[in-house]
């Protein structure tokens, strides 16, 4: 068999230690094994981590982190952001790094930064985060394909995270280290947040009597998604269409915004204006609240109908008597529009405090939680 037909034939190939078994971990691991890396170690601490890794990395010796480390040629870190720091650190401490080891982790949240520990010990740092979410199963593998990830890397080794990468399927997007979180935030609130509207929606129609809140939802929600994204993605690439002029962007525009082409996809009562309507929804899904404590979804509608008046004035598509109108429907009792909120929008509140349950030590490099995320 040619070096061409079997990967593990090919140029270049790196013995990989994975650690974390988590969803991600094993995942990843067994996508660069099919691009020929032979996968030398896995840390899996849990019983479920520990038959991830016999499903998807079957024959892989499944060791301590130290371990891992001291076997791989390329380590993938795959555990949660807040473990990765000290998991770094921890193994420094150990002088568990390598010279001239590739250690690449997959947090969003974090880029190379984190790993200064490891790079002062001579290792080359790349942080690899996939844009998508994960099962922790053999389904993911085929998903992996045009998989955007988010890259950084010193400039010299950038090409090494661009070829892993490419090689398991993905597409490549370089973000800055000083964008990295940014970038997270906005998977974050795009896809985390997306659930939660689904949810409360969802709990909303079940409310009103419907059996199967899914079924009527998937129809809307799956076309005003695939819209949004449409009309985002024509903005980004300059090709997109005023649909209140019928004339096509200029850079100036308000649509030519970023951000403002998903606007193109908004519907309902907001987009048209509808004040009454807006208000018999507020007062509807606080009743709801009252009933029954989801007062989240009340909280939620007015501030997402009110970033939808004031965005779709700044694109031209509402006048501005007409978001007045919605603004004014949507005050809470009692509350002002603030000066400028038509076009500046709200300042958000404080949001809830975090509550830690963490239960690992995240300075113990034998102790890492896995990312299940």
């Amino acid at each position: 068999m040619s070096a061409g037909g079997d990967p593990s034939r090919r140029p270049g190939r790196l013995g990989v230690g994975v650690i974390g078994a988590g969803h991600v971990g094993a995942v990843l691991g067994s996508a660069l094994r099919a691009a020929g890396h032979p996968v030398v170690a896995v840390s899996a601490i849990s019983a479920e981590s520990r038959e991830r890794a016999e499903m998807l990395l079957p024959g892989v010796p499944v060791v301590d982190v130290p371990e891992v480390v001291r076997r791989a040629e390329l380590v993938l870190i795959a555990v949660p952001d807040d473990a990765l720091a000290g998991l770094v650190s921890g193994l420094a401490d150990l002088g568990a790094w390598q010279p001239g080891q590739i250690v690449a982790h997959t947090s969003g949240r974090h880029g190379i930064d984190v790993l200064a520990p490891a790079r002062a010990a001579g290792v080359i740092p790349l942080a690899m985060h996939p844009a998508m979410t994960f099962t922790g199963t053999s389904l993911d593998l085929s998903r992996l394909e045009g998989t955007t990830f988010a890259v950084t890397a010193p400039g010299p080794v950038l090409p090494i995270a661009q070829a892993l990468v490419v090689e398991i399927g993905g597409e490549p997007v370089v973000i800055a280290e000083q964008d990295r979180a940014l970038y997270h935030a906005a998977l974050a609130h795009g896809a985390n947040h997306l659930v939660v509207l689904v949810a409360q929606a969802g709990q909303a129609l079940a409310a009103a009597g419907v059996d199967d809140p899914g079924r009527v939802l998937a129809p809307l929600l799956n076309a005003a998604l695939d819209g949004a994204l449409r009309g985002e993605s024509a903005t980004a690439t300059g090709s997109g269409w005023d649909d209140v002029a019928g004339e096509r962007d200029e850079p100036g525009d308000a649509l030519a915004l970023r951000g403002a082409g998903a606007l193109t996809a908004l519907t309902g009562p907001v987009r048209r204006g509808d004040a009454g309507t807006v208000r018999d929804h507020a007062e509807v899904l606080a009743e709801l609240g009252a009933r029954t404590g989801a007062v989240d979804i009340s909280a939620s509608y007015r501030v997402l109908a009110r970033s939808a008046a004031q965005r779709a004035l700044a694109a031209g598509q509402l006048r501005e008597d007409a978001a007045r109108d919605v603004l004014d429907a949507l005050a809470d009792p009692g509350m002002t529009a603030p000066p400028g909120a038509l076009h500046q929008g709200e300042r958000a509140g404080p949001g809830p405090e975090r509550d830690s349950h963490d239960s690992h030590d995240p300075d113990d490099p034998h102790d890492p939680q896995e990312d299940d995320a």
